[in-house]
């Protein structure tokens, strides 16, 4: 399909393929033309030759990304859906057995997670193994998910991407800078205190080894954790120490809360507070640090 169709048409069309066929259901066709011509949109904007018809799985993953950081878990669902029938149905990129993997939203999960205090996490932490538990201290004092654990890298291997920083993003904290890959694909810089960074070269590896989660797959250049298994880890090791859980992302909560004292206390006004915050957890967006304070 030409790239000049609008969003709109992308999504007819597409949907007229798969209607009274794949799908029988006019709800559900409904349902997915308007998650489908949000993705042409998206598509759209990335000038992307052949526009939707165009997604491929790998894009999919990105899209998904990026759209959770602005809508909940049921649009998000819904959108993975309407792709995965476009690509099973009719563009064939994927087969009749293979799925997208599910991507959580950032703001479902920043509402169901809560703060863990420093000592609990070193708890955690401690009741990790060693690969685990170092990845916990990581994740709790650099503010990372459990994806970007596995795309550590020194800032000499890989550049951030260029994004608007305030002079005032890390103030207070000293340590090495590495870089992560986020949600949506964007490469950032994170801060990691020396004593962490000491431990994690310890672990890095002769050659980067492929290591694939939920569905997707990254370029792990340090044996720590990360990703599914390593929060599946945190939420078992809070269990045992705590006798609760907030999952993994309740170290985000974790740094959210801590940073934004740091820097209140440290001078600056709670608006401007939100927004480094914002830049150093890699979601750039302050109303979504306010959803971390709760």
């Amino acid at each position: 399909m030409a790239t000049f169709r609008s969003p709109a048409y992308q999504a007819t069309h597409v949907m007229q393929q798969m209607q009274g066929t794949a799908l029988r259901s006019v709800g559900t066709v409904r349902n997915y033309e308007q998650a489908l011509n949000r993705v042409a949109e998206w598509a759209q904007r990335q000038r992307l030759d052949g526009g939707l018809r165009a997604m491929t799985p790998e894009l999919a993953v990105r899209y998904l990304e990026e759209r959770g950081q602005e809508v909940g878990q049921k649009t998000l669902d819904m959108e993975r859906q309407g792709m995965q029938a476009m690509m099973r149905h009719v563009t064939g990129k994927l087969a009749a057995d293979e799925r997208l993997p599910v991507v959580k939203s950032e703001q479902a999960q920043a509402l169901e997670a809560r703060a863990y205090t420093p000592q609990q996490a070193a708890l955690i932490a401690s009741a990790q193994n060693e690969r685990n538990g170092l990845a916990t201290e990581i994740a709790h004092a650099a503010g990372l998910r459990a994806h970007e654990l596995l795309t550590l890298a020194r800032r000499d291997e890989r550049a951030a991407d260029p994004r608007p920083a305030l002079d005032t993003k890390w103030q207070g904290r000293s340590g090495e800078r590495y870089t992560v890959q986020g949600k949506g694909g964007l490469v950032r810089e994170v801060l990691i205190p020396s004593r962490l960074a000491e431990r994690l070269e310890a672990t890095r590896r002769d050659e980067p080894a492929r290591i694939t989660d939920r569905g997707v797959h990254y370029e792990s250049r340090y044996d720590i954790g990360g990703g599914q298994r390593w929060s599946n880890s945190v939420s078992a090791a809070s269990e045992r120490t705590l006798s609760w859980s907030t999952g993994a992302h309740g170290l985000r909560h974790s740094y959210a809360q801590e940073r934004m004292t740091e820097l209140q206390r440290g001078g600056l006004p709670r608006d401007q507070a939100l927004t480094v915050v914002s830049q150093e957890m890699g979601h750039f967006r302050p109303e979504i640090t306010e959803v971390y304070l709760r």
